[in-house]
């Protein structure tokens, strides 16, 4: 093995896979052996450094030097400048927005300062297809530590001492559901991994899948010891093909170490572990309908009790964590849950990963102590709204989540704290708006989703999601009526009351908590027949100002549906009958002469 003097670690998470990181990576190992250097440096694959806006990522080792947004075209320049002549190449430094100085290491970004991360731990450090390099961060060791000198039931009690709760959205303590699972009879049990991600702008789970596959092996192996189960099941959706071939990988490695088949480190522990893959439904991130879809049944919910941990997949004691939770218990076997529950506030241990989206600078994978607030997330770690724009609102939990306005931006964030606000953690995506936002038409957005991702088993969800869909288009067309505000409340809130599962219960979520955050939208939409952020087509009003219209003829030429009348260096009109509200006039003016209201 060489004795390499230098790393280049590439990233190689799926969106700067898609910005032609592949292509960087080969570039290195091209130009590096061209130059007789391939055995002083190493070029390899990680996975997702978290900083996505400034992807790809290319960080160099050992002075840790991170460079951003990275071309394949910039790599000959990197090899020529820094790994040859020792000199950074400045204008692939990230630059800080508030002073414009050059931060060559990512330990001065603030979009690093404030993170502490666990379930990240390895992503962005290890190539995550050689299970060496994970071994040599202390990969494997906790299930050692608990084959050889623990038995199930102290693992399971170090679990529920550390105080970590699922992260897949329940927050249901982790340590108390293997317990329940353990003391559940059954001759055949089985450990689930749930990695059926589908929140919309949603990626935390996938991104510990591809940078990191074998910490949540190792955690469904030290599941398997404690509840009694020798199989393992992992559920993905078929369209994360990246995260399914590392897995493979990762699967197979461990099968030659001997960390995964029979007889695990030669203690006599069996465990062995299978991909099984969704094709994409949301509803089939709750557990008893992700267990339906293994089984080849529609992907849909059953009433609990039984719950898995009794009866789940084929009828069999079966434990349901999602990623993110698993990739947790190696650090806290290791660690000890002392650690892990110093960290946190009172009932929310440790950290939380969230995919930071939306209308802000630093758009990421961010991973969080519990307790950190909305403010310091959006404006310290995410940098702030683009463009100098206003905050408006920010949702949490997916698109069951809550849409919360900037009297919220001190709320810590933790599980009890968001339900208080009218949100909920969710699986842990979050998404900013800023003014330019209509929070009548977010929530329509939202509710489509979730309207069609229903399994349609239940009454409430299938009919009442229909329903509060057709009142919120009646609004966002301007015919609706303050008694369709009244009607949105109601329906909804028996929607949540009713509903079979998690799906139904917390679908009108985004309904109801811009109903009370923004309620001056709703009335501008149902009084005025005005959308206040000129976002609703249907309430827009195009016109041509008669003094400032030269006749260029630019807007009559690129309407595409012919609504604009006139002769060359006159006036025109636009017929309103005709007008599709698509703003190619006001786009395409260069007078402005074209009005909107």
């Amino acid at each position: 093995m060489a004795d390499y003097n230098m790393h280049v670690l590439v990233c190689g998470g799926t969106g700067c896979k898609a910005s032609e990181s592949e292509q960087i990576k080969n570039n290195f190992k091209k130009y590096l052996s061209e130059l007789g250097l391939a055995d002083e440096v190493q070029v390899i694959t990680t996975g997702c450094f978290g900083f996505c806006e400034k992807g790809p990522i290319v960080k160099i080792l050992p002075d840790n030097t991170f460079y951003t947004q990275v071309t394949p075209k910039d790599v000959w320049e990197i090899v020529e400048e820094h790994i040859v002549k020792g000199r950074k190449v400045k204008h692939l430094l990230y630059k800080d927005p508030k002073n414009d100085h050059l931060i060559p290491d990512a330990t001065g970004m603030d979009f690093y300062k404030k993170q502490i991360r666990i379930a990240l731990r390895n992503c962005g450090f290890i190539n995550p297809e050689n299970v060496e390099e994970y071994i040599a961060r202390d990969g494997y060791a906790a299930l050692g530590t608990c084959l050889s000198e623990k038995t199930p039931e102290e693992v399971i009690q170090v679990v529920k001492d550390s105080g970590l709760r699922g992260r897949g959205g329940g927050g249901f303590p982790t340590g108390l559901k293997w317990e329940l699972t353990r003391k559940a009879a059954g001759d055949q049990k089985y450990v689930v991994c749930n990695a059926d991600e589908g929140d919309p702008g949603a990626f935390m789970d996938r991104s510990i899948l591809e940078g990191d596959p074998h910490s949540v092996i190792e955690a469904m192996a030290i599941c398997g010891y404690c509840v009694g189960a020798d199989k393992g099941l992992v559920y993905i959706r078929a369209e994360y093909p990246l995260a399914i071939q590392r897995l493979k990988v990762a699967i197979n490695q461990a099968k030659e170490y001997g960390l995964l088949g029979t007889d695990i480190l030669g203690t006599g522990f069996h465990f062995d572990i299978e991909l099984k893959y969704g094709a994409g439904a949301f509803v089939c991130g709750e557990e008893t309908a992700l267990i339906h879809s293994m089984e080849g049944l529609r992907g849909e919910p059953t009433v609990k009790p039984p719950f898995p941990a009794e009866s789940g997949y084929l009828g069999k004691p079966t434990n349901v964590n999602n990623v993110e939770t698993f990739a947790n218990i190696p650090v806290i076997i290791n660690k000890g849950a002392a650690w892990f529950s110093a960290i946190g506030t009172e009932k929310s241990k440790g950290t939380k990963v969230f995919a930071l989206a939306g209308n802000i600078n630093n758009v990421g994978l961010i991973e969080v102590p519990m307790g950190t607030t909305l403010r310091e997330v959006i404006y310290d770690i995410g940098g702030g709204i683009k463009d100098g724009k206003e905050f408006k609102s920010v949702q949490t939990g997916g698109p069951s989540g809550g849409c919360l306005t900037k009297d919220f931006l001190d709320v810590p964030i933790d599980y009890d704290n968001l339900l208080k606000a009218g949100s909920m953690m969710g699986s842990g995506g979050m998404i900013v708006m800023d003014e330019g936002d209509c929070m009548v038409s977010i929530a329509k957005f939202y509710l489509e989703f979730t309207l069609e991702e229903s399994c349609g088993k239940c009454t409430p969800c299938r009919i009442g999601n229909k329903r509060l869909h057709e009142i919120l288009d009646k609004i966002t067309s301007g015919k609706g009526t303050r008694e369709d505000l009244d009607r949105l409340r109601i329906l909804g809130n028996v929607i949540k009351d009713t509903s079979l599962c998690g799906l139904g219960q917390t679908s009108p979520n985004p309904v109801l908590s811009t109903l009370d955050n923004f309620m001056d939208e709703y009335l501008a939409h149902v009084d005025e027949h005005k959308c206040p952020a000129g976002q609703c087509k249907k309430l827009l009003h195009y016109s041509i100002d008669d003094e400032k219209c030269t006749g260029c003829t630019l807007c009559f030429r690129n309407c595409p549906v012919g609504a604009i009348s006139g002769e060359k260096r006159s006036p025109h009109y636009i017929d309103q009958s005709l007008c599709i509200k698509c703003g190619v006039c006001l786009e395409k003016c260069k007078f402005g002469a074209v009005l909107i209201r």
